[in-house]
């Protein structure tokens, strides 16, 4: 069943009550390079959400531009690449896929499973190759063997996982188009449920058939004998917020987790109280209801005098949450990998543990 992110839920966030990220105040661009800037990531993970290792090395992969000067260009030459964790910091190793002849621009957020020695990226195809700058979103793929290396080899052409929107959910084929307020289609989030082995994708959407314009939903597909197809949403934030994005799914202590990033000026007015944060919900079954955390469905937020330090978070299997750095004190784009920070979840409730080991990235 779906379920609504309500106003009453997001009326119950206190100001300053929230799990807070402690402050950064640098961007540590160490083993990156310092020509492009780095934002939405996510690790290498199993079917049961752990992180894998690749070749004996702790891979990662994130979105990377070049830095023309301007942050928000970022979007329209965005290109996953991998980066491997080392100790405290990250190196750049490049594209994860070849050059295709493909119809879209660039590659959006995803997600890399590793399964049965075959590495498969889901990722979001933003754009047209015929007109440059649009906003239209599908969800695609491409897959790989591991060769007698250990590391990905030969990866398939990339191919559309999902035709159409369906019922459920609204077109995301827009060529203009204005940040935080276009619709959704994007950052697929693999996920199978150990009760059943049922395969999931989690996807950050835009709830068909509403006339509000802060219609975010977080989108399911399943796996069937014939391949993926759209379900109903998860949940929804129909009159509330605009954009659950980088949605995905947890599953820890026999509970449930919906988890999504959003920003306050995403939130409906009236509900611009609520910080830019990770939020979620719980629930006992795939098939729900979905409770919101800690009451209000916020998990984490930024320091209230520094709001937009960090964004883009995603949690896996062992409750690390990883996100990159946005606005620093001074202003200025961090545009890299922000610290790991470690969740603790029983049941309805979150807290951050800790950071890791001296703030570790």
């Amino acid at each position: 069943m779906t379920t609504a992110w309500t106003a009453q839920d997001v009326g119950r966030i206190v100001p300053g009550a929230a799990a807070l990220i402690p402050p950064i105040t640098a961007a540590d661009r160490s083993g990156l390079d310092p020509a492009r800037l780095y934002w939405d990531m996510w690790p290498v993970q199993d079917a049961a959400g752990q992180r894998a290792v690749i070749a004996g090395r702790d891979m990662w992969m994130a979105l990377t531009a070049p830095d023309r000067g301007d942050p928000a260009l970022r979007h329209f030459e965005a290109k996953i690449h991998w980066i491997e964790r080392l100790g405290t910091s990250w190196v750049d190793l490049g594209p994860v896929l070849p050059d295709f002849a493909v119809p879209y621009e660039r590659e959006w957020a995803g997600s890399a499973l590793l399964d049965d020695g075959v590495m498969t990226l889901f990722f979001t195809a933003a754009g047209t190759a015929a007109r440059s700058g649009g906003y239209q979103q599908e969800l695609w793929a491409s897959s790989a063997p591991l060769g007698a290396d250990g590391w990905p080899d030969g990866w398939s052409i990339p191919a559309p996982v999902i035709t159409g929107y369906g019922p459920h959910y609204m077109p995301a084929d827009a060529h203009e188009g204005e940040a935080g307020k276009i619709k959704a289609f994007r950052d697929p989030a693999y996920f199978r449920d150990p009760a059943d082995g049922t395969e999931y994708l989690a996807f950050t959407a835009s709830l068909g058939q509403s006339d509000n314009a802060h219609n975010g939903a977080f989108g399911l597909a399943v796996r069937g004998p014939l391949g993926w197809v759209l379900t109903p949403p998860c949940l929804h934030a129909d009159g509330v917020n605009n954009e659950l994005e980088r949605a995905h799914l947890v599953f820890h202590g026999k509970h449930y987790y919906a988890f999504w990033s959003t920003q306050t000026a995403t939130f409906a007015p009236g509900l611009r109280h609520a910080p830019g944060g990770l939020y979620g919900m719980v629930a006992d079954s795939m098939a729900g209801p979905w409770r919101p955390l800690n009451g209000s469905g916020l998990v984490l937020a930024n320091p209230a005098d520094c709001p937009q330090q960090t964004y883009s978070w995603y949690v896996d299997a062992d409750l690390t949450v990883c996100s990159f750095v946005d606005v620093l004190p001074d202003g200025s784009f961090g545009g890299v990998p922000a610290p790991l920070v470690q969740l603790v979840l029983d049941g309805d409730h979150a807290q951050v543990k800790a950071l890791h080991p001296a703030g570790a990235a």
